[in-house]
Formats: structure tokens, C-alpha cells, sequence
């Protein structure tokens, strides 16, 4: 048995190749390092049972990942992580909402117009306020609560004249200063600038949004909401309150661990889907619509790694709760290798190259089951 584990980015070794390297390391079970870069990266995959990408919103990284886990799953026949079913839709919005709209499953009602002139008519009879939403982004970064019939057009004649550039819009500039802080947002540009002085790229999102359009209806009276993680028969759950005076729960960095507060019908939601749509992985985030149930704002397949790790335990299918702290990485093995009797090591050490250091609360800090470097 021989994992391939692709390093996304070389000079940056994330947390979750991290995890996975270790685990296997400690389980004896023989990997290969590689990166599509390499010379030889395809005779490297012919010599593998397993291969993993654990690609995350970046535009390069995506783009990579389309253009080579297709064929490693479909063409060399090797056992991915994720496979397509997971992952083909991820960072896509329009996706996301297509394929839980056709089966039928609880989604926000999404209005998505490829058409200016449609979506201008739509406007006129549209109830406000809407939730304005780019296909991809994470965080809430790129989510704008528009109010009224003039904000809507505004946006719909930008999307459809010469697009949107989240990282350069200064509707995006304000939500990223709200949603930050004054602190974290000027420390941000101070590094973006740092960046672009040693010639490194200061932006991995740089693609240009146009040509659509995506209105999701507001769901009012959410405090916050409710983040399930189904990982095959285990489901993580938290609540994550929304940031100080915005409707956004997603990048706010305030959680409650309290398992008694989750509604287990997001569960028993989550778990069906999953079931479903054959996901190995996938992170649901669930709101309530005015009439109290359950409704899948976004899904992700892909997730921070020490905020799972966090977690106080995890439920079954029969929502019993096993206490105890495992790496999302622990089970994606497990599952992916069908090796049940996979051990998770004590300790993982995970090491952050240019982290912004005042930042991170674990930073050199020796926490039950990990540190970070």
C-alpha cells in the first residue's frame, strides 16, 4: 500500500498535510510527497493505491486539482481523497445550490440569472433585504447584504459590465475591514505589501467575477448558525455565533462547543445528504427559515484542520455522542484506506511558515494532543 500525499503548495506545508503525514507515519503505512510540479509527478502516481489532495479555495490550487484528480480517479483507477463526488462542486455556489435543489434537499431559495436584462426585471418585483453572494469565497468575505432595489442593480450592472474582482472591489474592502477589525484588516494589507515587495503573489484569488448573477433570500432572526461536519458515519457540530452587528456567522471566530444545543435535525439532514450524494467529506451550514426549520445555507467539503480537532467529540447515526478530540484527517484515512484499526497518534506537531504570528492563541503552545511552531 503506498499513499500519494500532494503537497499543494511547497513552500508552504499545510496543516492538514501535516496531520496526514504524521498519522500515516505513525501507522507505518508507506507515502510518497509529491506536487504536480514535479518532472516525474505521473510516473510517481503510477506507482500508487491512494492518492490525496486537500485543495482549498485558491484559484491556482482549484485549477490544479480539476485538471488532475479527474483523470488520477477515473483513468489510473486509484482511490482519491476527495473524489469527484465530493469535491466537483466545492467553492461553487451555483453548483452547490443546483445539485441540493434537484434532490430535493432544504436549501436557501437562490435566484441565479445569467441574463442581465432578467435579472433587472427580477429586481422590480424581488423582496428585499437579499443576500448577494459571489460563486466562490470563503469566510464571508464575499457576501454583501443589499437592501434595496438600487443596491441590486448596481451590482447586477457590475457583474455584467466588466465584473468583480473580490480582492480589489471596495464593496469587499468594507465587509473585509467589518468583519476583521481595524487591526487585523491594516495588519493584512501591511503583509499583502511585504508580500508583493519579495515578489511573492499577494493574492491566490484571482479570478474575476462576471457575467451571472446570485441573490439568495435573507433568512432573518439568525443569531447565528450551525456547522455540521459528516466525515462517513461521524458527524462533528458547533454553533457559530454571527460577527458584532452583521448577519454572518461564517469567519467570526465565536463558537459554542455545547452539543445540547444542536438541533439534531440538522444531523439526521446532514447524514442523508451525505448518504446520498456519496460525500467522503462535507461541512453543512445550516440557518432557520421564519418558520423554524433547518435550511443549508453553503456546503464545503474541506474545512480549517485544528478547528475540528477542537471539537469536543463527535455523533453517530443514532446521535450518540463519543467524546474525545480526533483530526478530520484521522477518519478521511480510515475511511479512505478501510483500515478501521488506524491509530491517531498522541501528539501532532504542526509547523507555520510566515503565519501572522500575533494572531494565532496556539502559537507555541503545547495544547492536549498538538502544538503549533
Amino acid at each position: 500500500m503506498v499513499v500519494g500525499l500532494h503537497i499543494g503548495r511547497p513552500w508552504k506545508y499545510a496543516d492538514s498535510e501535516q496531520v496526514y503525514e504524521q498519522i500515516l507515519r505513525y501507522n507505518k503505512i508507506d507515502y510518497i510527497k509529491l506536487n504536480l510540479n514535479d518532472i516525474d509527478f505521473w510516473e510517481q502516481v503510477e506507482q500508487l493505491d491512494y492518492f490525496i489532495y486537500r485543495f482549498y479555495v485558491a484559484t491556482d490550487l482549484k485549477e490544479q486539482a480539476n485538471a488532475i484528480l479527474p483523470v488520477i480517479e477515473n483513468y489510473y483507477g486509484i482511490k482519491c481523497f476527495p473524489n469527484q463526488a465530493t469535491c466537483w462542486m466545492y467553492d461553487d455556489k451555483i453548483k452547490e445550490y443546483y445539485l441540493l435543489k434537484k434532490h430535493g434537499f432544504p436549501v436557501i431559495e437562490t435566484h441565479i440569472f445569467w441574463d442581465e436584462e432578467t435579472a433587472l426585471n427580477w429586481i422590480e418585483t424581488a423582496l428585499f433585504p437579499l443576500v448577494f453572494k459571489l460563486k466562490s469565497g470563503s469566510r464571508s468575505q464575499n457576501v454583501i447584504l443589499v437592501k434595496d432595489k438600487q443596491q441590486a442593480r448596481l451590482l447586477v450592472k457590475k457583474m455584467f459590465d466588466k465584473g468583480i474582482d473580490p480582492d480589489k472591489s471596495s464593496f469587499f474592502m468594507k465587509n473585509r475591514l467589518r468583519g476583521q477589525g481595524y487591526k487585523e484588516f491594516l495588519w493584512d494589507q501591511a503583509l499583502r505589501g511585504y508580500r508583493f515587495i519579495r515578489g511573492v503573489d499577494i493574492s491566490p484569488y484571482w479570478e474575476i467575477h462576471k457575467n451571472y448573477v446570485l441573490f439568495q433570500e435573507y433568512q432573518p432572526n439568525n443569531l447565528y448558525d450551525t456547522r455540521v461536519t459528516v466525515i462517513g458515519d461521524r458527524a462533528y457540530a458547533l454553533i457559530r455565533y454571527n460577527r458584532r452587528q452583521d448577519f454572518r456567522a461564517s469567519g467570526s471566530g465565536k463558537y459554542n462547543l455545547d452539543r445540547s444545543k444542536i438541533d439534531k435535525r440538522c444531523l439526521d439532514i446532514a447524514f442523508k445528504i451525505s448518504d446520498t450524494l456519496g460525500f467522503q467529506s462535507m461541512a453543512y451550514d445550516f440557518l432557520f427559515n421564519i418558520n423554524g426549520d433547518p435550511i443549508i445555507s453553503e456546503i464545503s467539503y474541506t474545512y480549517p484542520c485544528i478547528d475540528q480537532y477542537e471539537e469536543p467529540g463527535y455523533f453517530d447515526r443514532d446521535f450518540n455522542h463519543h467524546a474525545g478530540h480526533f483530526w478530520a484527517e484521522y477518519f478521511h484515512l480510515i475511511d479512505l484506506l478501510g483500515l478501521p484499526d488506524l491509530k491517531q497518534p498522541d501528539h501532532i506537531k504542526l509547523a507555520r511558515k510566515g503565519i501572522k504570528k500575533w494572531k494565532l492563541k496556539y502559537l507555541n503552545k503545547k495544547k492536549q494532543g498538538y502544538t503549533v511552531v
